[in-house]
C-alpha cells in the first residue's frame, strides 16, 4: 500500500462550479494546504452545507490541481450530491484530505500508462494523466460509457472509445475494448495498467491482468462516510500477500489497491 499524507480539515471556498453533463459538475474549491500535499488517486471528504441535512460528508476523487484549487468531478445522484452542485460560488464547505493512498507510479519501470474508466470512474484520470506525462510517460486512456451521451472526457489525451450501444468507439464493454488493444499497446514497451469505475467491473479487469500477467492498480469505490477509519463503512475483503483473506478499510488502506490482492 502507498503511504498516505497528512490529513488536514479546512474551510475552502467554491471558486467555480461548472456543468460538464446532463448530472455532472467540476467544482473548483480553493484548498491551498490539500493541493500542496495530494497525489494522484487520493480523495477528499466534503461536508457539503453547514447543516446536519446530509449528516455524513460525501467522498470525491480529486480530479486535478491547479496551483492552490483543487477540482472535484460531482455527479449528482442524491441530495447531498444535488446540494454541492448547486452550490453558488464563493460560498464555503469542509474539506477532509488528502484521504487515502495514491496510484503507485514509482516503484516500478513502464513507459505506456493504460488508463481504464467507467462511467464516472474518470474522476481521477486527469490529475494521474497530467502527473504521468510529467514525468515523461505516455498515457492512453480506454474510456467505457453507456453512450456517448455519458462520456465525461473533457481535457483527457489520446482517447479510445466503447459504449454499451455503439454510439461512439467500440460497441462493447471498456474490458473487450481492452482486450482488442492489447497487442498493440504491448508493441510501446512494458505498461502499466490503472482502472477507476464500478466494481463489477474492476473485479472483471483484475482478474484480466492476472491472467495476462498485466500489473494493475485499481481505485475501488465504497460509502466512506468518515474518510479516517472510524465509522468501518468501507471494510472489504483482499487476498493477504501470505495467503488466504483479510480485511482493510478502503479509505485508510485504499482506495488503491494492486490488483492481484482483489478477490475475484
Amino acid at each position: 500500500m502507498r503511504e498516505t499524507n497528512t490529513i488536514v480539515d479546512v474551510k475552502a471556498t467554491i471558486a467555480h462550479t461548472r456543468r460538464i453533463s446532463s448530472d455532472v459538475s467540476i467544482i473548483t474549491l480553493n484548498c491551498p494546504s490539500i493541493a500542496a500535499t495530494a497525489k494522484p488517486g487520493n480523495f477528499v471528504n466534503i461536508k457539503v452545507n453547514d447543516t446536519t441535512q446530509p449528516l455524513l460528508r460525501r467522498p470525491f476523487s480529486i480530479h486535478d490541481v491547479q496551483g492552490t484549487m483543487i477540482e472535484v468531478m460531482v455527479k449528482s445522484v442524491g441530495c447531498g450530491t444535488t446540494l454541492f452542485c448547486n452550490s453558488d460560488e464563493g460560498s464555503t464547505v469542509m474539506v477532509l484530505g488528502p484521504l487515502g493512498n495514491s496510484f503507485d507510479i514509482t516503484t516500478e519501470h513502464f513507459n505506456t500508462a493504460v488508463l481504464v474508466s467507467g462511467g464516472i470512474g474518470t474522476a481521477p484520470m486527469l490529475f494521474l494523466e497530467k502527473t504521468l506525462i510529467v514525468k515523461g510517460i505516455k498515457v492512453i486512456n480506454l474510456v467505457g460509457v453507456r453512450t456517448n451521451n455519458d462520456l465525461l472526457t473533457q481535457n483527457l489525451s489520446n482517447c479510445r472509445f466503447a459504449t454499451d450501444d455503439g454510439s461512439i468507439g467500440l460497441k462493447g464493454t471498456v474490458l473487450d475494448l481492452l482486450q482488442n488493444e492489447l497487442t498493440e499497446l504491448e508493441k510501446e514497451g512494458p505498461l502499466k495498467i490503472f482502472a477507476c469505475g464500478p466494481n463489477p467491473m474492476l473485479k472483471a479487469l483484475a482478474k484480466f491482468s492476472q491472467d495476462h500477467q498485466l500489473s494493475c492498480d485499481v481505485s475501488l469505490e465504497s460509502v466512506m462516510g468518515c474518510g479516517i477509519g472510524i465509522c468501518y463503512g468501507c471494510s472489504v475483503e483482499i487476498n493477504a500477500p501470505s495467503g488466504g483473506v483479510k480485511t482493510i478499510l478502503l479509505c485508510r488502506q485504499g482506495p488503491v489497491i494492486d490488483a492481484k490482492l482483489l478477490v475475484v
